[in-house]
């Protein structure tokens, strides 16, 4: 133990209230918030230098070095707690396998990473099986949230939840004055949550990438659009990732002065939680349109080469958008709330599926409430959502909801007019797009399904149901035979 840390260990309880295994960034951070909120927490990470320079980093606060998992597990008070913030996947039942021997009947292990909501629904049962406890805790907020105050999402039973209930609550992000914490669910409830936060948020940051992609298209400058996007952070759209924006595209080049979005290459990245919310999606016949163009627009962008390679080929129109900025920035700002609603109702749908299916009872007023803080997708019309769901907990879909139904009814022809003004000019909009697909099909009091039925009939003899008879009753078509 380092000098410094010996002088730290002087003024500390004998035993610590949290133990936190993985000092990456999003570990330290959340250990310097629980430490900060006058928790003593010991610390442990594979490769000790780390380790020791996080200690020397932050002198004096009540942090423990702590060098083998042993001593990590001997160091906390009982029921011992200790957070995993580890990569999803293979390491975390590693070191779940490394810690069961050194624990006793009752501790905890929290995984606060991104881990698929089955891993943590296996792990729960194993652990449960060797009478630990398991919270599978969906932790948003990136770097600065971790620090300062992310929204969690622990699930698992409640008498769990509890115990840890002093701990989350004192470091969650306050919305309104209420931690942006809850008890999701049992089982692996909370990393589900997470998941579906996280397809939102692929939706979001797509619609957002289309705005200005049509600004930019406009003949906005960088600057013009920063303008625009902090404006928009001012009124209905107020949001993070809106905020974040206007900032970035702010920013310039130190090397060349251009502005730091035209130096970026247009190839996104992903870590699968995208993927796993249409997977799911799609097990649970459930329509996530706007956030499936989301996730295929990151998978479209990674082909670089590829589309390079089209654009000499493949033919298009010419940009040729000649509305006025002004007029341009209110209908688009028109068709991204809207969108926005769309994504969001998508995804509330199959959190309210997956609750059916489940039985987790999940509340989704209260989970829009913690998103509120915090969290990536942290947005003023948030508190709308929370206030829907709790006036209507049975409601079928967002956009039925008062309020909503107003934006959209009111929002919906300059959406249109995006929608047609991008497609005559060549310019690629899925989300929106897809959006405005969906809000039609599902208004929609008559769609050519019937079309679709009797095809499925006429190949495969799949029956149908009438229109002038019971609903249930099957029928079939004895179609005429198709030569050739």
């Amino acid at each position: 133990m380092t000098p410094t840390a010996k002088q730290a260990t002087a003024t500390m309880k004998q035993q610590s209230d949290l133990g936190v295994l993985g000092l990456a960034v999003m570990g330290r951070n959340l250990a310097l918030n629980v430490e900060s909120h006058d928790f003593q927490v010991s610390v442990y990470n594979r490769t000790y230098s780390t380790t020791d320079e996080f200690i020397a980093a932050n002198d004096g606060k009540r942090l423990v070095p702590t060098r083998t998992l042993d001593e990590l597990v001997q160091s906390l008070a009982s029921p011992r707690k200790i957070l995993l913030m580890v990569k999803a996947g293979a390491a975390v039942d590693a070191v779940i396998e490394q810690l069961i021997p050194l624990l006793e009947r009752g501790d905890i292990v929290i995984d606060g990473g991104n881990s698929h909501y089955t891993d943590t629904e296996r792990r729960d049962a194993y652990l449960t099986s060797k009478g630990l406890r398991f919270i599978g805790a969906g932790i948003s907020g990136g770097e600065e949230g971790a620090r300062k105050g992310p929204s969690i999402m622990p699930g698992g039973p409640t008498s769990t939840w509890e115990v840890m209930q002093p701990i989350f609550e004192s470091i969650a992000a306050k919305a309104e004055g209420e931690p942006c914490v809850s008890h999701i669910g049992p089982g692996g409830a909370g990393h589900y949550v997470k998941m579906i936060h996280n397809g939102i948020e692929y939706g979001d940051m797509q619609l957002i990438c289309e705005a200005y992609n049509l600004f930019k298209a406009a003949g906005f400058t960088s600057d013009e659009m920063a303008a625009t996007f902090k404006r928009w952070n001012e009124g209905d759209l107020q949001s993070y990732l809106i905020q974040i924006t206007g900032i970035a595209l702010e920013q310039k080049d130190p090397q060349t002065g251009a502005p730091m979005v035209e130096i970026i290459l247009d190839k996104a990245g992903q870590k699968g939680t995208g993927r796993w919310t249409l997977i799911n999606a799609a097990e649970n016949a459930v329509v996530i349109s706007t956030i499936n163009a989301a996730v295929e627009a990151r998978v479209l962008s990674a082909l670089k080469e590829q589309r390079v390679a089209a654009s000499r080929e493949l033919q298009g129109p010419k940009a040729n958008i000649t509305v006025a900025k002004p007029e341009l920035v209110a209908k688009v700002h028109d068709a991204l709330y809207a969108s926005k609603i769309v994504s969001y109702a998508q995804g509330m749908a199959l959190l309210m599926t997956m609750s059916e299916k489940k039985d987790w009872q999940l509340d989704l007023g209260q989970i829009a409430a913690i998103w509120r803080g915090g969290c990536i997708i942290r947005a003023r019309f948030l508190n709308r959502i929370t206030d829907a769901y709790r006036s209507n907990p049975a409601l079928a879909n967002l956009m039925l909801d008062p309020f909503f139904k107003g934006v959209l009814n009111k929002a919906q022809q300059n959406w249109r007019e995006v929608v047609a003004m991008a497609v005559s000019s060549g310019i690629a909009v899925p989300a929106f797009s897809a959006s405005l697909g969906y809000y039609d099909s599902y208004r929609a009091e008559r769609l050519p399904a019937n079309l679709l039925q009797a095809q499925r009939d006429f190949f495969g003899a799949h029956t149908y149901e009438r229109v002038d008879k019971p609903p249930g009753e099957r029928f079939h078509t004895q179609w005429p035979e198709v030569i050739g």
